[in-house]
């Protein structure tokens, strides 16, 4: 049976960065859309791009498709977006995914669900940029969110990542509205994910639990499984939507 799957990147990242996974889906006759959201392209301007934009793009691009009975897929940061604009998309979805993914609510930013040493580099990244954006550090990509990938594959993936509009960052969403609907969801776990450490600030059972009756799904690899482990991905992403 065939799926549409929309799937949407999350910070620094693009549509690119779904390539291998698409490519195994659509082997197996699914449908696969991977929009990159304002501001990741790589000559959009960053400065006045706001969390808001991300949303409004993704609702927009869903629509002039006219795309229904969707699998909305969001990857970390990505569940931001792909929370704010279920809202607006509901009758057009059958499933959410989000895959290591922030579960945001209503007044919560990235930022405020990331250790306080992370704001803080994000902070700092974005005061001494000349576009109010966010670079990742290259030892923190390799370190903890590629770790499973060999230094020759960090080396050539790093360069591909944009840096991130600030205000995707810091800005929060009213999702008030997400909640009430109870939309049919599912998370996706890669095993090996140290973007987020284990414990207090880890991306289960804290995001996890902000979805009822949701069933968790593992899949190899890192935070970058996308890229290290996407024939595995894309067969959990299939389970997560015919959860």
């Amino acid at each position: 049976m065939s799926t549409t799957f929309v799937l949407v990147h999350g910070a620094c990242h693009a549509g690119w960065s779904w390539r291998p996974v698409a490519g195994y889906l659509r082997a197996q006759g699914h449908r696969v859309y991977t929009p990159t959201l304002p501001g990741l392209g790589t000559e959009d301007t960053k400065a006045d791009i706001h969390l808001a934009d991300s949303v409004d793009y993704l609702v927009d691009y869903v629509e002039k498709r006219d795309l229904t009975d969707i699998v909305l897929v969001g990857h970390s940061w990505g569940g931001f977006p792909v929370s704010g604009a279920s809202i607006r998309l509901a009758t057009r979805i059958s499933r959410l995914v989000y895959w290591s993914a922030f579960v945001p609510q209503t007044g919560e930013s990235l930022i405020d669900l990331c250790p306080p040493a992370y704001g803080d580099m994000f902070r700092a990244s974005a005061a001494a940029s000349t576009d109010n954006s966010v670079t990742f550090p290259f030892e923190v990509f390799c370190a903890a969110f590629m770790q499973d990938a060999s230094p020759e594959t960090q080396r050539i993936v790093y360069p591909l990542l944009e840096s991130q509009p600030f205000h995707t960052m810091n800005e929060s969403l009213d999702l008030d509205e997400w909640e009430r609907l109870q939309l049919p969801s599912s998370y996706v776990l890669s095993k090996d994910d140290l973007a987020l450490p284990p414990g207090e600030f880890g991306w289960a059972p804290r995001f996890t639990e902000r979805l009822p009756g949701a069933p968790v799904i593992y899949t190899p690899g890192s935070h970058e499984s996308q890229l290290t482990q996407p024939e595995p991905l894309a067969a959990a992403l299939v389970e997560a939507a015919a959860s």
